[in-house]
Formats: structure tokens, C-alpha cells, sequence
């Protein structure tokens, strides 16, 4: 699509289906749209707006991505991130260490956040339904308001494979279903929290030919934290595989990056990472410099699409990135990824 085509008038009643059925296109100008939501945004969600004021930025004056001002993730668990007038009925919340404050995503819409996982998984792998989805994600599973279990049991319920399904903390029976999966060369997805795949690999190993083994992350004080290259070796020695993948989101977010491999992922096209200075948060660095990570999420349409992380990480010339450590004392988030200092 040309720049000029995807040029539309989003009448304020029909905001979210305009803005949506531009991103349903193949191609769309990602900067010409990311301005126009961080204008609404600026407008229509108080908190960003007065994020704004405090950094004393007038929002018309913003003409390029790299201008954008970045909302410290940290707000959605101090602040009720959302639009005036949506409905706030329905939030997603994270998963904290012991006393810790999760994060709020309200989301009025679940069929946008719908469209949005199951487009983005299907971007970079075969269509999810065929797929046997099995889901490890046991501390997931026993707390409400997960956005990642909400995504797998979508996938597990429309999946061809009746045989899809969660797995609390049965080992026996997963490892009874993969060895089944392997011998009916069944296309299989593994998903699971990190502690809980490690765990599952050092009681079950076993060749995987016919499964992805994909780790979303997450420790949670159940193992010393590792080094992603350290889990990952773990993974491939016990499942005799040359790779392992993962999946990159939080609470925060309504898109995932995904990785098939080397712990470096790719982005949907409505979604986009930037590498900002540790020392001066409205520096945007060039490519393949090493900085704090900043997200932008055209699917967060009535919370906030521009994010600063607690990760740091470098973005390359291709617009894929990887996640290289975590700012001090920030908290280990539940959905994501283990990191040591650099």
C-alpha cells in the first residue's frame, strides 16, 4: 500500500474499525499510523496525556517516530491505563513475586487482542489450528487474568488435534502425549514457562523430530536465574534439537515477538522495537547499539502503544532484536525472559 492510500479519516465513533482495517492490510505505512494513534492517545488516555505535559511535549509537534515519548511500562501497575469512554470491565493482570504489584491491561475489546495473537503467530509459523498445542504453564494456570494462558487456550480449543490441552504439573501424562505426537508425526507445539520446560527436560528427555519447543520465559524463583543461550542448550541437548524457540510479551502488550531460534526475534508488522540511550530515555539509537528497549504496539489501541521497558537489548538493521539483560533493580517480569546483568 502507498503512503498516500493508507491516508484515512478516522471519525472518532468508528476509530478502532478504521485504524483496524488499515492494519489488516498487507502492507501499510507503519510511521503514518503509529503518529496518528500517538495523537489520539495524547488526547484520549489522561494518564499518557499528562506523562506528556510533565515532559512539557506538544503533541502536534511530533512528526516522527523517533520523537515519540515513551511511557515507563511500570505505570500499568501504578496507574489505570485507557482511553476516556472504553470499557473497563476486562483487564488482563500479571504475575508478581511475592508482594509485588501486578500490572493492569484493560482491554475492551478481547476480539482485537484475538486478532492480533493469532495474526501474529500465523506470520511466522504454519496456522496455529494445525498445530497439537500443548501448554506447560503451570504458575500461568493457577491464577486468573493471564493473558498468555488466555492465548494458548485459544489455540488449544481451535486446534485440528483434539489431543491439545494444558499441563498443570503432569509430566508423565505430557511426556506420554509427545511420545505419541512423535510416533503419529503429528506437528506439535510445545509452550511453556521456562522453570517448568527445564524441569520437564531433566525428568523426560526425549528426541523431539515432529515438535517446536517454545519457551515464553519466566522463573519465578523456582531455579537460579539462567542465561537464555544456558536454557536453551539444556533444551536442545535433552530434545535433540538444533534449535529452541521463544516468545516475547508481557501483560502490557497485545502483540508478541516471536523467535525460531539464537534468541533473536522478529516483530509482527504492527509492532515495533527501538533502542533508546540509558542515559537520556528521548534518544533514540541507531541500529546495533545497545540501549533500553522501547515498544511500540499498534494493537494497544485504547491503552498505550509506546512503551519503555525495564529491557535492554539491540536492535538490528532488519528491525529484529534480542534481549541482552535487564536495567537494575528491575523486577524479573513473569512473562519474560531470563536475563543476567551485562
Amino acid at each position: 500500500m502507498l503512503k498516500a492510500e493508507c491516508t484515512l479519516y478516522f471519525c472518532e465513533v468508528s476509530f478502532e474499525n478504521d485504524f483496524f482495517s488499515v492494519l489488516k492490510q498487507p502492507q501499510f505505512n507503519f510511521e503514518e499510523m503509529a503518529l496518528h494513534l500517538f495523537r489520539r492517545q495524547a488526547q484520549k488516555v489522561e494518564v499518557y496525556q499528562h506523562f506528556l505535559y510533565l515532559l512539557k511535549i506538544n503533541a502536534e509537534e511530533i512528526v516522527a517516530l523517533e520523537q515519540i515519548p515513551f511511557m515507563p511500562v511500570s505505570f500499568f501497575k501504578t496507574h489505570k491505563i485507557i482511553a476516556l469512554g472504553a470499557d473497563d470491565s476486562f483487564c488482563f493482570t500479571s504475575s508478581t513475586t511475592t508482594g509485588g504489584i501486578p500490572s493492569k491491561h484493560y482491554v475492551p475489546d478481547l476480539g482485537w487482542y484475538e486478532w492480533s495473537f493469532k495474526n501474529g503467530f500465523n506470520y511466522f509459523y504454519n496456522h496455529y489450528r494445525d498445530y497439537c498445542v500443548l501448554g506447560l504453564l503451570p504458575n500461568y494456570l493457577e491464577r486468573e487474568g493471564s493473558s498468555l494462558v488466555y492465548m494458548v487456550k485459544q489455540f488449544i480449543d481451535e486446534s485440528k488435534y483434539p489431543e491439545s490441552n494444558f499441563y498443570l504439573h503432569d509430566f508423565k501424562a505430557l511426556s506420554k502425549q509427545l511420545h505419541e505426537n512423535e510416533k503419529k508425526k503429528i506437528p506439535s507445539l510445545l509452550l511453556g514457562v521456562t522453570y517448568a520446560l527445564l524441569d520437564f527436560a531433566q525428568q523426560f528427555p526425549m528426541p523431539l523430530k515432529n515438535t517446536i519447543v517454545m519457551e515464553t520465559g519466566g522463573m519465578k524463583g523456582k531455579r537460579r536465574e539462567l542465561l537464555r543461550s544456558e536454557v536453551h542448550e539444556i533444551l536442545k541437548q535433552s530434545f535433540s534439537l538444533t534449535t529452541i524457540h521463544s516468545e516475547y510479551g508481557m501483560t502490557e502488550l497485545l502483540s508478541q515477538a516471536y523467535s525460531t531460534g539464537n534468541g533473536i526475534f522478529e516483530c509482527p508488522p504492527w509492532m515495533r522495537v527501538l533502542a533508546a540511550d540509558l542515559n537520556d530515555a528521548r534518544t533514540i539509537l541507531p541500529k546495533e547499539k545497545a540501549g533500553s528497549l522501547n515498544l511500540i504496539d499498534l494493537a494497544n489501541i485504547n491503552s498505550c502503544a509506546f512503551l519503555a521497558t525495564d529491557d535492554l537489548g539491540v536492535v538490528h538493521s532488519d528491525n529484529s532484536f534480542e534481549v541482552i539483560g535487564r536495567k537494575d533493580h528491575s523486577d524479573i517480569r513473569g512473562c519474560g525472559l531470563m536475563y543476567s546483568a551485562i
